[in-house]
């Protein structure tokens, strides 16, 4: 049934974007017109355990996405030293989940145990957020066994060496850092698709990022970077935009705005991806769990594309059979 129906989707999309290029991601084609790929961001809504890590995986699979999504940070090349010196509160238990993984820092770990763990910086939260590889590779073939795409952002170039070695299908341009010119040139360097988020950022950026991709093996996502998003911010014309300034390119939405609304207005719009925060819970702690969407939210996010697509049809204005009858009732002339 479903396969059937990505047929009959597919075959409309060639006949009106013809000249659209298609990206294909693992198993999947992503252009313009053919059925959306929706991608669950995880990002650091897991709080540095794995449990939770795999529950919003479960939640992405059992939601009908296609792929989840992480982050990736050296978080000493990322960040200052006054930076991540800075003092800030943190919940004990993500510290204890950090430290028991071994994600800290020996001095971190010895400052905290030597004050228990009420002298906490940034960099605590910082190192205790961020998975190394080995982490990472259990994450992704735990996404595989569930059928799903697994990947990253990365956040600086050696993350993107990481990242290469756990062999993702594609990569993924955080908003944050479509400037970083060094950083774009090493992913695309990769030869792998990637996609690109326009949060934050001018048309006069987003060009010059795509003059280092170009338009092949490249989507597009229009984003607001806010966390969460007002519905007056959110533009979603710029889809339309973005579609008119790169007509072969495939075009999709990250959203951060509250509820699932306007993620399956994109997709009318034409966003041929969709990309949204999933959280177990939004009253965890964490910076990005109020512009997440939960399990629940996800799963009806998926439905309502999905028939969204469903009544797209073809490009065709014509009588169709289930309404002659209605002809016949109703029409006197």
């Amino acid at each position: 049934m479903i396969t059937g129906f990505r047929q009959r989707l597919r075959g409309w999309a060639d006949r009106t974007f013809p000249l659209n290029f298609k990206v294909r991601i693992g198993k999947y084609d992503i252009r313009n017109g053919l059925p959306c790929v929706v991608i669950a961001e995880i990002g650091i809504n897991h709080n540095g355990s794995l449990e939770i890590a795999k529950k919003l995986i479960d939640a992405a699979s059992d939601a009908g996405c296609q792929a989840v999504k992480f982050q990736k940070r050296t978080v000493s090349v990322v960040y200052s030293e006054k930076k991540l010196a800075e003092p800030r509160e943190i919940p004990r238990e993500v510290l204890e989940t950090a430290v028991v993984r071994d994600a800290l820092p020996r001095e971190n770990v010895e400052r905290l145990k030597r004050t228990d763990f009420t002298e906490t910086t940034t960099g605590d939260l910082k190192y205790a957020l961020e998975f190394n590889e080995s982490d990472l590779r259990e994450l992704f073939d735990y996404a595989k066994k569930k059928g799903l795409l697994a990947f990253a952002s990365p956040w600086d170039e050696e993350s993107v060496d990481v990242l290469e070695r756990l062999d993702v299908s594609c990569y993924k341009v955080a908003s944050a850092t479509i400037t970083d010119i060094a950083l774009l040139k090493k992913i695309k360097a990769t030869g792998k698709p990637t996609i690109l988020s326009t949060g934050m950022a001018t048309m006069g950026q987003v060009l010059e990022a795509m003059k280092v991709f170009g338009e092949r093996e490249i989507i597009i996502l229009h984003t607001v970077a806010t966390y969460p998003a007002i519905d007056e911010d959110l533009n979603l014309s710029v889809i339309k935009t973005l579609q008119e300034t790169f007509p072969r390119v495939p075009i999709g939405y990250s959203g951060h705005e509250d509820g699932i609304i306007h993620s399956i207005a994109a997709v009318a719009m034409g966003a041929c991806v969709v990309e949204r925060h999933v959280t177990l819970d939004k009253s965890m702690y964490g910076s990005d769990q109020s512009a997440s969407i939960e399990p629940n939210e996800l799963k009806e996010m998926v439905v309502g594309i999905r028939r969204v697509e469903s009544g797209r049809g073809k490009a065709e204005k014509r009588i169709l059979d289930a309404e002659i009858p209605v002809i016949k009732k109703l029409r006197r002339k």
